[in-house]
């Protein structure tokens, strides 16, 4: 065992949610701003800062409309959520294992939620739950993996963090845990990845089992 400690992001690392998150950001910018952004410029503020966050890149001064719309045609789309082929699988034999599982998502725990009860099982998987609530700062800055660290009383130096995007990534290694990037999330591009010289990259949850 390399690491006891395994914190995972949520989106697009253990549940596939980056359509429905790129189709309710634009569909808010479209219904609030009436002008029509590609994926690639949305994909590339996802997975960061938050929706707050998000919405002011995209439309300053209209912020508060952009999250209300967004949350109103995002919140059903949760329904329709299927989890990645092979983590249910793969978090039971890491706990198995006696490893001690996370999750620090830029998500607000109301949100969580939503996945959360479309997985049941998900949610028994994890000892702490980080989300945007719970820092003043958030991804591509240490704290909220620092503070999921603290709440497992670990160090760095035991824990891995696993996610889809460059925030993931650069979290992870400002931390000073082990940092994986997982090929699967289908927003960010392998060569936007690996550019942040992540410490591994996988391309299937299987192969988590072998760099962990």
């Amino acid at each position: 065992m390399r690491f006891r400690i395994v914190l995972f992001d949520l989106d697009g690392t253990l549940i596939d949610s980056g359509p429905i998150i790129l189709a309710s950001m634009q569909h808010a910018v479209r219904t609030v701003l009436d002008r029509d952004v590609g994926y690639e410029e949305l994909a590339a503020t996802v997975g960061g800062q938050g929706l707050v966050a998000q919405m002011e890149e995209l439309g300053p001064g209209r912020v508060d409309e952009l999250v209300e719309v967004y949350r109103e045609h995002n919140d059903p789309l949760h329904e329709t959520l299927e989890a990645f082929d092979g983590m249910m699988d793969v978090l039971p034999q890491l706990r198995s294992e006696g490893r001690r599982l996370g999750i620090v998502t830029a998500k607000r725990h109301r949100t969580v939620a939503l996945a959360f009860a479309r997985f049941p099982w998900l949610s028994e998987q994890f000892e702490v739950v980080v989300g945007h609530d719970d820092t003043e700062r958030h991804k591509p800055d240490p704290e909220p993996v620092l503070a999921a660290l603290a709440r497992l009383g670990a160090a760095p130096e035991d824990a891995a963090y696993v996610g889809d995007s460059p925030f993931d990534i650069q979290a992870g290694k400002s931390a000073g845990a082990f940092a994986v990037a997982v090929g699967w999330g289908g927003i960010h591009s392998d060569e936007t990845l690996l550019a942040q010289e992540p410490d591994a990259f996988v391309r299937s949850p299987e192969e988590l089992l072998d760099v962990l």
